[in-house]
């Protein structure tokens, strides 16, 4: 078990598409800010050399953040490079040999799900695993049974302290943000529960395809992709109780509470959509049942929850890029008309500016009593030196701290969650590029239909 910090990264897929748009940007950000000082060992086969490297790692910073000249000269001399076949034990000799004196280091595993298991056993057998951690990307598996195996092989060679599997929408500022903002402030506490709040909805929409990645999509899906992980990851947050103390075991306690108190998704609240023109994507299979759209309806049955519909939402080619979610309020007990009266509410928007409003009841301007909508609103738009999820989670990773990572428990809980109706092949239905999925998604609306959030076009991210 490596109690202390890495004193190396190495990370499989030094030449893949998610190291130049967002490893190799990171590392120099890491760089910049004093975080990285270890030897950073590349490991891929592309025929390359450590000059070959250099340059790609140039080229991406370039066009993905901007070059740091100064941290990138420090960069490229922490910089090595093994090239050769994952199944090949000369390259694993071969990363030994680069690892010189490392005694902990931490191997990142920004590969294909299928070569986690040849990558582990080869680390294992050359002593490259020895006092050290495994830092695995997303997806954990592609079913529950799936899931329950590489945890089983990830375990036989490493601790569970030692493993660390990236869900980068945890090392999102916005993220975090909601546990501060339940738990660091008195007020909220006293609304954010089921004897005030009527529902909850949380709504993450891209206004963008699947950007050439029609052959991965295809065998994956919205729920898949971001319902089973970024979507539970945000449910956790806010449906947690307070941790009763901030280190990474007891915040991860509570966030596996929320999920043990969700039942298996049933048919009947769940709606599948895909956009017009999917099957014509490259890669896409002509008669695929893959959805672009998802919408299901859910509920945690804690003391806290129980009896509070949870609505999540998700899909591609929507009008708008945006994450938010939003608590209704009950409405109260007034004498002014309920046709009138609209429910007060909370809205938290992720992305793409921070944003926390209130909605409420107000006086419209003039004369007489006629109310309007009006809400109080606090946002916050990215700053330039803020830290990329990419950077958090690879710096938390390497200092040993577990908490924005997913446990086993924690990622075969939401495998339970959704594994039944992915399992009954549920019908998919079409929608137009542009529209908020199809008409089907009315069945599982929230009371008084769905907010839906404004926003801005924005770059897509890599998963």
């Amino acid at each position: 078990m490596n109690n202390g910090h890495s004193d190396a990264l190495v990370f499989f897929g030094a030449t893949g598409d998610l190291a130049y748009k967002k490893i190799f940007p990171a590392l120099q950000a890491m760089v910049k800010r004093g975080h990285l000082n270890v030897p950073v060992i590349g490991v891929a086969k592309a025929g390359w050399n450590l000059d070959q490297l250099r340059a790609r790692a140039k080229d991406s910073v370039e066009k993905h953040g901007g070059l740091d000249p100064a941290a990138f000269e420090t960069l490229c001399n922490l910089l090595r490079y093994v090239d050769g076949d994952y199944q090949d034990p000369a390259t694993f000799g071969a990363l030994r040999d680069q690892l010189k004196d490392a005694h902990a280091p931490a191997h990142y595993l920004a590969i294909p799900p299928v070569l986690f298991e040849t990558v582990v056993g080869h680390l294992a057998k050359s002593n490259c695993g020895r006092g050290a951690r495994v830092i695995v990307e997303k997806p954990f598996g592609h079913d529950l049974a799936s899931a329950r195996e590489l945890n089983r092989f990830l375990l036989s060679v490493f601790n569970e302290h030692d493993i660390f599997r990236i869900d980068h929408y945890l090392g999102k500022r916005a993220v975090n943000n909601m546990m501060v903002f339940r738990f660091a402030n008195t007020f909220v506490e006293s609304f954010w529960n089921r004897f005030y709040i009527e529902s909850v909805q949380i709504t993450m929409a891209e206004d963008f395809g699947v950007q050439g990645r029609g052959g991965f999509y295809d065998q994956t899906g919205t729920i898949r992709d971001v319902v089973q992980n970024h979507l539970f990851q945000v449910l956790s947050n806010l449906a947690m109780e307070p941790p009763v103390s901030n280190d990474s075991e007891s915040v991860r306690d509570e966030k596996v509470k929320v999920l043990k108190a969700v039942a298996s998704i049933e048919e009947a609240n769940l709606v599948r959509g895909q956009f017009e023109g999917y099957r014509q994507e490259n890669g896409v299979a002509k008669d695929s049942q893959t959805e672009t759209f998802a919408a299901l309806r859910m509920e945690v049955n804690s003391w806290r929850w129980k009896g509070v519909p949870f609505y999540i939402r998700a899909g591609k080619n929507l009008p708008v890029t945006s994450t938010e979610i939003v608590g209704k309020f009950r409405k109260p007990p007034t004498l002014i008309p309920d046709s009138v009266l609209k429910e007060n509410h909370l809205r938290l928007r992720l992305s793409p500016e921070v944003t926390i409003a209130m909605g409420m009841m107000t006086l419209t301007p003039g004369e007489g009593i006629t109310l309007q909508t009006s809400e109080m609103v606090a946002s916050h738009s990215p700053q330039a030196d803020e830290m990329d999820a990419y950077e958090r989670v690879l710096g938390a990773a390497m200092a040993g701290d577990s908490t924005l990572f997913a446990r086993e428990d924690y990622v075969e809980e939401a495998w339970r969650i959704v594994e039944p109706v992915l399992k009954k092949g549920t019908p998919i239905f079409p929608y137009a590029p542009g529209t908020w999925g199809p008409e089907e998604v009315a069945r599982v609306a929230p009371p008084g239909n769905w907010h839906n959030p404004s926003g801005t076009e924005s770059v897509p991210e890599a998963d």
